[in-house]
């Protein structure tokens, strides 16, 4: 089994092994097998295809969590020409897990916010697996306010499993920083959007996720709670996450259907990690667009807009 496919992709992982295999053996002998490669890169497009046409609910919460997916930084090394990260909190320290900072794209300029994970140990502990402690979150809000300062429309990504629950930032007032992001950002005189670009987990992911538009790529997740999380207060059992991940109903078409969310962008085939770059471009694009109908709205009504949007959710209808 390849570790770096998830157990749902290993059909995808043998096909490639075998093309792989194919083009090694091909090298330095006369007979050709160029043909033989295309049926089988003509299997693989489909045999993917097929396999992300039926993922349930736990295969795109894995999928979500993808070590190879892009993350905050990837995406704005390509959708921006210039980004200058800014720092600190101006109160304790830095936090790892949100970066943020100042960006121009198109010649527009822009704030961009976001969680960060990393990919090797050092990163990793760096960035605190992107759990943000409340000097992250005070970063966060630190910058939108310099964002309606200058007025700079707000980009966020969000990807945490959710903010970090050690006893340290619960002393330095955890859930007071998300809460005071929440009242914040639903007043903040400038357009939001919001974009889940990977594991969208709790209070952790809403603290930067209230804004005029929010988007999810195609194989993200956004909840309450983690399904392990869900399983082990509902059931007391590990074993019923694949039941809680379908309870939640976490994934992207699903919160388009009950209007929790407001666009699903298209991944490239077999996941944004298959093509990160071709992902960026197609995200950059549908940014830009809904960020050109946010600028054409008065502030005030904006607002009012915003309001009304965030009073709707779960409201009763018949």
């Amino acid at each position: 089994m390849n570790p770096n496919f998830l157990d749902f992709e290993q059909p995808i992982a043998d096909l490639e092994a075998k093309i792989e295999e194919l083009r090694y053996a091909s090298s330095g002998q006369s007979v050709n097998i160029d043909d033989e490669i295309r049926k089988l890169r003509e299997k693989l497009k489909i045999k993917t295809a097929d396999i992300f046409r039926n993922l349930d609910s736990w295969q795109t919460t894995q999928l979500s969590r993808h070590p190879a997916r892009p993350y905050t930084l990837d995406y704005i090394s390509v959708i921006c020409e210039e980004f200058h990260e800014l720092a600190g909190d101006r109160a304790f320290a830095d936090d790892g897990a949100i970066v943020g900072g100042l960006g121009r794209i198109n010649g527009r300029q822009v704030m961009i916010i976001g969680h960060q994970k990393a990919r090797d140990t050092k990163g990793k502990l760096k960035r605190n697996f992107g759990m943000p402690r409340p000097e992250g979150y005070r970063k966060a809000l630190r910058l939108m306010k310099m964002a309606e300062r200058f007025k700079l429309p707000l980009f966020t990504f969000i990807d945490t499993m959710g903010a970090y629950p050690g006893i340290g930032a619960e002393e330095r007032g955890q859930s007071e920083a998300i809460a005071r992001n929440l009242l914040e950002m639903a007043e903040l005189k400038t357009p939001i959007i919001c974009t889940v670009i990977g594991e969208g987990g709790s209070g952790g992911a809403l603290a930067i996720g209230v804004g005029d538009r929010t988007l999810m790529l195609q194989y993200s997740t956004y909840s309450v709670i983690t399904p392990e999380g869900c399983a082990s207060i509902l059931w007391k059992s590990g074993e019923k996450t694949k039941d809680a991940a379908e309870a939640l109903g976490m994934t992207a078409p699903r919160l388009f259907e009950l209007g929790l969310i407001d666009k699903v962008v298209r991944e490239p085939l077999g996941g944004a990690h298959r093509n990160p770059h071709s992902m960026a471009i197609r995200l950059k694009a549908v940014l830009l667009n809904e960020l050109d109908k946010l600028e054409a709205i008065p502030t005030p009504e904006l607002l009012e807009l915003r309001y009304r949007r965030l009073r709707g959710y779960g409201a009763y209808q018949e």
